[in-house]
């Protein structure tokens, strides 16, 4: 089933942090798709005023330009709210081990503050952002929920820890939270600019200039490339469950195909191929491996199918297809 089928009560506020950024505005066009309200917030730290202006038109849709690090805003956000999705943090690896004291603040003391906010505005459900990297130096694939290794960077620790906090609001304030483990989340407007722009995106804008690819190590290191509307069918699912045993847990949020670098090239040289032949000649440039990464990463997704009916439309490849279509018609090229 279609995660546009399920149904909410008509006068549904939902509220999404982050919005301005690449998964938080997919949620929101979602959900306004859907004819729900939505209220966004975002700081514009990392997020795009560009993702913000493309739903400013919608009737109901609202934005708080704010910091989820101020409790007060927090608690303005959450007035009225009945579903919270939790995505304002702020990513990369490399960057948390270069800023881990902004890092705990954004992402951990951010987070208990919207948890907070949730608690006290009477907020139904909460659904947050967490991540694969939770998973560590842990080296059994695929991998499941309940065996996570030694945390391998300042990212990682914080998302463990929003987890935790979660937990605790459920166990003590019977807040209903579920954690999103998102693995290698790529699709339309995820943003390919920047030194710590994600992988994927940043090697379509190089291909699509005529530019070589850098891979950090031999790129035989692999990932679980996970397609945007597979994470929105899951934050739906979570949002809407009625199952007891769903609650104060964490998902997996993810295909279950692990695709290695070299692979991830090969298909998009391929697809991209399809609309500039001159792509296909581009050569890979390789460099060295990134402190703080993980060499694999597969996900198991058998506890949100059993738990939420999980049942994710897009493999990698079909994913790539939607992807490069997106990029080819709204990236400029240089």
């Amino acid at each position: 089933m279609s995660y546009k089928q399920l149904k909410f009560p008509k006068d549904s506020q939902f509220l999404v942090t982050g919005g301005a950024g690449f998964i938080g505005s997919n949620l929101c066009e979602a959900i306004l798709g859907m004819g729900y309200r939505v209220r966004c917030l975002d700081d514009l730290s990392t997020g795009k005023q560009s993702n913000v202006d493309i739903f400013l038109d919608s009737p109901g849709y609202e934005f708080i330009k704010g910091d989820i690090k101020d409790l007060d805003t927090c608690m303005r956000a959450c007035e009225g709210v009945d579903y919270v999705l939790n995505q304002a943090a702020w990513g990369s690896v490399p960057r948390s081990i270069e800023m881990p004291l902004f890092y705990s603040l954004n992402n951990i003391q951010g987070t208990l503050n919207m948890l907070e906010a949730a608690r006290q505005k009477g907020v139904r459900k909460f659904v947050y952002a967490s991540s694969s990297s939770v998973y560590g130096d842990e080296a059994h694939l695929p991998k499941h929920e309940g065996t996570e290794g030694n945390l391998l960077s300042p990212y990682a620790v914080t998302k463990r820890c929003d987890e935790e906090w979660a937990r605790q609001y459920t166990m003590h304030y019977g807040l209903d939270t579920y954690g999103m483990r998102y693995f290698n989340v790529f699709g339309r407007r995820q943003d390919p600019e920047g030194a710590y722009a994600a992988v994927l995106p940043k090697f379509i804008r190089q291909l699509l200039a005529g530019e070589r690819p850098t891979i950090n190590g031999d790129g035989r290191q692999s990932r679980d490339f996970t397609y945007i509307d597979n994470v929105l069918q899951m934050n739906w699912l979570a949002m809407n469950t009625e199952n007891p045993k769903a609650v104060n847990t964490v998902y997996n949020t993810a295909y279950g195909e692990n695709t290695t670098l070299n692979q991830l090239v090969g298909y998009l040289k391929e697809l991209l191929g399809f609309y500039d032949a001159r792509i296909a000649d581009v050569d890979i440039v390789y460099g060295p491996v990134r402190k703080g990464d993980i060499p694999h990463s597969l996900a198991s997704i058998d506890k949100a199918r059993q738990l939420l009916g999980y049942d994710p439309r897009f493999n990698m490849k079909q994913g790539l297809r939607e992807a490069v279509k997106w990029y080819w018609e709204n990236l400029k090229r240089k």
